[in-house]
């Protein structure tokens, strides 16, 4: 569904349209809104709400919120008009009837057929979508037409672009509050949700601002390798990750705290972190998810052992590793995940793979085993590759080894994981629901 309520009032009926949408503040602050010059100002100050006003109804305001229903962009049409005492001045309701008529576009042109639109609207969904226009590789425009091709017709959509100056995750708290307020305003748990579309990074930093919320995160992939997503089960194709939303089927997972920061997949100590940071963006640009595998074979010619002390849920190990993962969640070409031949993303415990590889032949081997183990499903039995479950864990390494958490370096060891059993609530495909 298009995301703007357009409104309009002959003179005599402005303030009744004002204080119309003041009562009804909670459902219109769900949408965008757009309005005639003096009629827009009025709810500006009145309500506090945004509202992109056009011009006044006399100099062809209503001619503009015309053109916009013609484009799809307008969900419905509040026209307080004066029946008796209207202005040869004021906006005609001739056209935007017919308009709205032929484009099947709700129209209200009194309170009480206002308050019927609203309750139509009412039981919509709203959706934001947090869009990473950065990501990927493809045609941003025509990857955004499509993913409100395929979610317009069920949800009221309403669009964040991330940029490089902003915090995602901070975005996403904004709208995290805007839907709270607005639920507590309508007595109700309400159908407001968020949907993150662009790489592991960005769906990581949105899915950061909804741990423990109840809020639904949909995801729509478009990123390098789609870790999470593929771990989960959702679909890699925008017309089939929006498939999965409109389902409107969710999952609770969990989720990690490392070192304080929200984790949704793993964390890599040593081996993986060097890899990450060698495939860097340029890398990943011209190779793609090949870029990891690139930089996976440079970084095993170049890795050491270290001494690692490990503490699980208390209890302390000391050993010589080349990687450590600690997942929350990984798919099956998270190889250093794959101790156990796959990761359980809702049994309140992380999967910890340690390799003790001491050459390049040796790494080779452990890679090659613990993919056998992520097709098969089944535990490796390569005598480097140490497997266990913890709550919690706690590595300190000597020397130093740098960490990656969800594809992004924070920083070198110490590094303690938590688990957050059942805090996080996503859209999910009908078989891993």
């Amino acid at each position: 569904m298009a995301a703007h309520i357009a409104l309009i009032a002959h003179d005599n009926k402005k303030d009744a349209l004002v204080n119309f949408v003041q009562q009804h503040k909670s459902l219109f602050s769900s949408y965008d809104l757009i309005a005639t010059g003096q009629t827009g100002q009025l709810i500006k100050n009145k309500t506090g709400l945004a509202v992109e006003t056009v011009l006044p109804g006399p100099l062809g305001g209503d001619t503009q919120i015309a053109a916009q229903i013609i484009d799809g962009t307008i969900a419905a049409v509040i026209f307080l008009i004066d029946p008796l005492y209207a202005q040869p001045h004021e906006p005609d309701l001739r056209t935007l009837l017919r308009l709205c008529e032929a484009y099947n576009v709700p129209l209200a042109i009194n309170l009480a057929t206002a308050k019927a639109v609203i309750k139509l609207l009412g039981k919509t969904k709203t959706a934001h979508l947090i869009f990473n226009p950065v990501a990927g590789q493809g045609n941003v425009e025509r990857e955004l037409d499509l993913i409100k091709e395929h979610l317009q017709s069920e949800i009221n959509l309403k669009v964040t672009f991330t940029s490089a100056e902003v915090n995602v995750t901070d975005q996403a708290k904004e709208i995290v509050k805007r839907i709270r307020h607005a639920n507590e305003q309508s007595d109700g748990e309400g159908d407001s949700f968020i949907i993150a579309s662009g790489g592991d990074g960005t769906v990581s930093g949105v899915a950061a601002a909804l741990i423990n919320t109840g809020i639904p995160l949909g995801i729509i992939p478009r990123g390098t390798a789609n870790a999470f997503s593929v771990a989960l089960g959702i679909p890699t194709q925008i017309a089939g990750a929006c498939q999965t939303i409109n389902r409107g089927i969710t999952k609770v997972v969990d989720t990690a705290l490392c070192n304080d920061i929200p984790m949704l997949l793993l964390a890599g100590v040593g081996f993986e972190a060097e890899m990450v940071e060698k495939a860097d963006r340029e890398l990943k640009n011209n190779l793609g998810v090949m870029a990891y595998i690139f930089a996976g074979i440079q970084q095993a010619r170049e890795q050491e052992l270290f001494e690692a002390h490990i503490e699980i849920d208390s209890e302390t190990t000391t050993m010589d590793a080349s990687a450590i993962t600690i997942a929350n969640a990984a798919p099956p070409t998270s190889v250093f995940a794959q101790g156990a031949g796959q990761v359980s993303f809702t049994d309140g415990l992380l999967d910890i793979t340690v390799a003790s590889s001491q050459t390049a032949l040796q790494g080779l081997q452990v890679v090659t085993n613990l993919f056998t183990s992520a097709l098969s499903k089944n535990p490796s039995d390569n005598e480097n590759v140490l497997h266990l479950y913890g709550e919690s864990i706690k590595v300190t390494t000597s020397p130093p080894q740098k960490i990656v958490v969800d594809g992004e370096i924070i920083g070198t060891t110490p590094v303690e994981v938590k688990c957050l059993p059942k805090s996080l609530n996503i859209f999910a495909p009908v078989e891993n629901s």
